[in-house]
């Protein structure tokens, strides 16, 4: 009994770390393996390597596009994603039944499928037949290439992004301030403290560590974005719109090239890893927690 009363504790947790080493572990390592080989997923034989696949992506202009590209989208869904998502949820942060249709409004692209929010932007973003640009030639505006512009094609996806990320973050942004006492708000008018110094001292403390998570969570699915790429642009025009994941699917699955393609996912994963070990560091210190 005295045996069975210290092993217990790891045998109740056994399945659970079986599960994440089969399922994210192994994955891991063996992509780092795959990637010291020159493969093409059906000879029986591979050969290895080394860091060659390394040398060669950093040697290659479209895979320093392809950071390019990923950065770009990133920097700006985040941005632009959770700086309208706070300024929606500070506006419908009201109990009435007129703002929680709204909020159940702006939540709806959340629920519908990548492939569906795909095919109806590639129709609103058309050259010729698409609403955007009808609106635009009713003001005398223009025709925009939105998908088949090279400088254009990645603002076009960081439009998508943006538009189906807001209801999800306007939620998340909701719940945190609703969990900020009102007394706290009430003890400010009494000291007269205007609605920009109780935002600055008072909501975006209070809400830091809402903030913080939706920071990490949309810093880490914008870098892997794969769906609307494949969909909308495959990559393209010129390779302007081809980021880390989409170009790993292209050399993986499309050239059979599965020792390239493997190290750049291996890239992938340090940029990831690190960027959340800097978040954690640095961002980590200025959230308040209750």
């Amino acid at each position: 009994m005295m045996v069975w009363a210290k092993i217990r504790p790891y045998a109740m947790i056994a399945p659970a770390i079986l599960i994440f080493c089969l399922f994210y572990i192994y994955p891991i390592g063996y992509m780092v393996y795959l990637s010291t080989f020159d493969w093409n997923f059906v000879s029986p034989t591979k050969m290895y390597v080394g860091l060659e696949n390394f040398t060669s992506l950093f040697s290659e202009s479209a895979f320093r596009e392809v950071m390019h590209n990923s950065i770009t989208y990133t920097c700006l869904t985040v941005f632009f994603t959770l700086g309208m998502s706070l300024f929606l949820a500070i506006w419908l942060n009201k109990k009435s039944m007129v703002y929680r249709f709204v909020q159940g409004a702006i939540f709806s692209p959340h629920i519908i499928s990548l492939v569906s929010i795909s095919m109806l932007w590639m129709w609103l973003m058309d050259t010729e037949y698409g609403l955007l640009n009808w609106l635009l030639s009713l003001v005398g505006g223009e025709k925009i290439q939105w998908l088949t512009h090279p400088d254009v094609a990645l603002y076009s996806l960081v439009l998508v992004a943006v538009w189906k990320g807001i209801g999800f973050n306007t939620l998340v942004f909701i719940a945190g301030l609703q969990s900020i006492p009102r007394d706290i708000y009430e003890a400010a008018e009494l000291d007269e403290a205007n609605r920009f110094r109780m935002f600055y001292k008072i909501t975006l403390p209070m809400l830091s560590p809402t903030l913080f998570f939706l920071t990490v969570i949309c810093m880490i699915g914008s870098f892997q974005i794969f769906d609307t790429i494949s969909i909308m642009t495959q990559g393209g025009p010129i390779n302007s719109t081809n980021t880390f994941v989409y170009f790993i699917y292209e050399n993986g699955f499309r050239f059979f090239n599965i020792g390239y393609a493997s190290a750049a996912g291996v890239v992938l994963l340090i940029i990831l890893s690190i960027l959340t070990f800097l978040y954690f560091r640095l961002l980590s210190r200025s959230v308040h927690y209750r």
